[in-house]
This record gives structure tokens, sequence and C-alpha cells, in this order.
């Protein structure tokens, strides 16, 4: 991967505003997967690692729709783009998860500052990525044990932090049947309040490019273009049982002026996070539309010195295009 566009990054601030009907948008594991919710205030969250597993998700599923025409688009190639955060770790010919990691292993100590991984890894050069490689394990012969432990870090370019609802969320519990049990045993199938879901919800979820760290992962324009595009499909083309009904309503983007930061993160994200018009201390409704519950800012803020101002759900920064 070439390192010479890695300065034309642009530092950007964005906001994902997601509707959420009827769905459930992040299980909370040590909930029993109920919708992931504050336990002060009742408001839900998304967390940035659910989010980004679904860009990462559309890159992986290379035979899928969204990457055939994204990589037509682009001209990606798949060895370039293959994704670390999976089971086979982009290679085809592994038998397991056990042999993949060695083969990351393999890659770690090929090169120095871990540039095979990053050339390899879409995610690892946008969203970065973490190793530590224990002495037991290390490639490099001779010793082992805890003074051999080898670390590989790197921060990403792109980051997602919560999403957090406008609103506190009603969560509705549901048991389903089936009429064929997936046990031996049983006639027919039943899973006690296992279905889970918001009732209505609105979050906000920000989100950062800082290029500042292209030069340790070699993240590219490309890189972050393609990230640009996947936004509007994360939900869409990933579509599941429990979450059939979530959308990424609004993707609000803006490039600072300057690649050390030109406005306050903090004002935009809050001058662009919708408000709820009335009671927003009382969870919203799916039987009302989105905009007739919400205020919903639709213009570029006033005072901030920025360029590329866009909704990535309607169209793309001008210099995107050139990357095609």
């Amino acid at each position: 991967m070439s390192s010479e566009i890695n300065q034309t990054i642009p530092r950007a601030t964005g906001l994902l505003v997601i509707e959420v009907r009827n769905s459930n948008p992040n299980g909370d594991p040590d909930k029993e997967s109920d919708p992931r919710q504050r336990s002060h205030d009742q408001r839900g969250f998304i967390s940035g690692v659910s989010f980004k597993r679904k860009l990462r998700d559309l890159v992986e599923w290379k035979s899928a729709p969204v990457w055939q025409k994204l990589s037509k688009d682009l001209g990606l190639t798949e060895e370039n783009f293959c994704i670390l955060e999976s089971r086979d770790r982009g290679f085809k010919d592994v038998k397991d998860a056990t042999e993949a990691w060695q083969k990351v292993l393999q890659l770690i100590a090929k090169e120095p500052e871990g540039k095979a991984v990053n050339n390899k890894y879409w995610d690892a050069r946008l969203f970065g990525a973490t190793f530590l490689e224990s002495g037991e394990e290390a490639p490099a012969g001779g010793k082992r044990g805890k003074g051999n432990d080898r670390k590989h870090i790197r921060t990403g370019v792109a980051h997602f932090p919560i999403g957090l609802s406008i609103c506190p969320i009603r969560i509705q519990r549901d048991t389903r049947t089936k009429k064929a049990s997936a046990q031996e045993e049983k006639d027919r199938g039943m899973a006690p309040l296992g279905y889970r879901i918001v009732e209505h919800g609105v979050y906000s979820m920000p989100f950062f490019i800082n290029p500042t760290a292209a030069h340790e992962t070699g993240c590219t324009t490309q890189d972050v273009d393609l990230m640009l595009r996947l936004i509007r499909y994360a939900y869409p083309h990933t579509r599941s049982d429990i979450r059939p009904f979530v959308e990424v309503r609004h993707a609000w983007y803006a490039e600072h002026t300057d690649s050390l930061g030109s406005f306050s993160e903090f004002r935009f994200i809050d001058t662009m996070t919708p408000k709820r018009k009335q009671n927003p201390e009382q969870p919203s409704s799916d039987k009302l539309p989105f905009e007739d519950q919400y205020d919903v800012p639709k213009t570029q803020p006033e005072g901030l010195r920025m360029k590329n101002f866009r909704d990535l759900t309607e169209s793309l920064p001008d210099w995107c295009s050139k990357t095609s």
C-alpha cells in the first residue's frame, strides 16, 4: 500500500443519526441480550465496536453486492482489503482459528513496524490493531516467557464512540415459539422472553477521522473513502431477525480547514444532534414519524470553519470521486 497519499487524509468530524424501530440494535451479553441501556437514565446505547463490525462484515463478504459494487468503483483488490477481526484472518486455506492466528504472527515477524499486517488488513489500517504476542507464541527463535512478550499496538485513523439514544428507551420482551424444535427430545421449540427489542429510539453516534495516526497504520484516502461509502449500507445489508428495522437516517460529516483542527468537535456534535420536541424524558413511539417527534438539524452549523459539509446518506465529499 502506498503511503504517498496519507497526508491528504482530511481531519473530519461526523455524527450518525440512527433510527431503531422494533429492533435490537446491539444486545448486551451481560443482560441476556437485552438492548444495551444505561441504568441511571434508561437511555439506550450502541457500542462503536458493534457499528464497526458491520462495516468489517461488508468488506469481508467479498461475494456480496456491496463489496462487488464498491470494489469495482474504487478499483480495490481483495488481497489488500482483508479483515483482521475475522475467524480466518483473511487466509482462505486455514483449517481453524488457531492456524489463522499463527499466520498473523508470521506476518508480524515478517516486516518491522507491522507493515505486512497493515498492507493486508483494511480494518487494521483504518481502525488500528492491538496484539500481545506472548513469549510462548512468538516466532522469534530462542527465549520464551514474559521477557519475550511483544506488543503490536496501533491506534486507528477512524474512531466510533458509543451512540446514545436521545430519550430513554422502552424494551419489549416476548417469547417466541416454532413448530420444529432445535432439541432432539422435544417436538416444538420455545425461547422464553428471548425476543428483546427497542420499541423506538433515535441514537446519535459521533465519529472522528484523525489523519495523525495514518503514518503509523499506513491508512490511505482510499481506505477512508471506502468507509464513508459503507456507512449508509451498514444496517440494511447486515439485517437480521432481531434487527430488521434499523437505519442511518443521517450521517453528518464535516472536514476541518486544516489538519490540526479548525472547529470545536463538541460544538459540531451538539448542534447536529436531534432534540425531542416534547417529553424528552419519555420514550418516543414507533407510531409517529421520526420528524414529528424530533427536531432534526439539516443545515451546516454557523460560525464553524469547515468544508465539505455533507450528509453521507445522500452525497460524498468531492475528493472521494478522485479515488475511483
